[in-house]
């Protein structure tokens, strides 16, 4: 069995601002660089065999600020990604707001079944690459609820949105 302790990254410039940011690197700000510090003390007496994380730059810099303390280097995956929201990329995100039938959107938008794809393919790459570890992975927060929404085999909406480093404890 695998512990898998999944976070959601910290604060970024553009979290503050109602940005979506999509498959964009992001940047931590202030506070979401206090919000690592704060998870990497916590966790620094916590037993983590492996650190993982988005390849996406927000992602990246909160997995090395936890994993830090333990001295452990950080493996990097596309599969954990933030959904590609195509051209909505960089809009406001309360100017999107009348636009919640998703079948007023753009073709160029990840599909749900295309990122539940893709999280059954993250669950399944931990589960063979780390069979009996406690991996700490890093990602967003609509690929960390696909994630959940597979292995729990419930729909994204009875799946409760996780807050910047927020913590959810999953045996696979």
């Amino acid at each position: 069995m695998v512990t898998l302790i999944l976070v959601r990254h910290g604060e970024t410039k553009d979290n503050a601002s109602h940005i979506m940011q999509g498959q964009t690197p992001g940047e931590l700000n202030s506070k979401g660089i206090e919000q690592a510090e704060e998870m990497a003390r916590r966790m620094t007496g916590e037993m983590i065999d492996d650190f993982v994380s988005s390849d996406l730059k927000r992602s990246i810099e909160t997995c090395e600020i936890i994993a830090r303390p333990h001295k452990k280097k950080v493996i990097t995956t596309a599969l954990l990604r933030e959904r590609d929201w195509g051209s909505f990329t960089g809009k406001h995100i309360p100017s999107l707001a009348h636009l919640d039938d998703p079948s007023l959107w753009p073709d160029d938008i990840e599909s749900l079944d295309k990122l539940k794809a893709r999280a059954a393919d993250f669950l399944n790459w931990i589960r063979n690459s780390f069979p009996n570890h406690r991996v700490l992975a890093v990602g967003h927060g609509i690929v960390n609820k696909a994630i959940q929404s597979v292995l729990y085999n419930k729909p994204m909406n009875q799946i409760k949105p996780m807050a910047n480093l927020e913590m959810r404890v999953l045996e696979l």
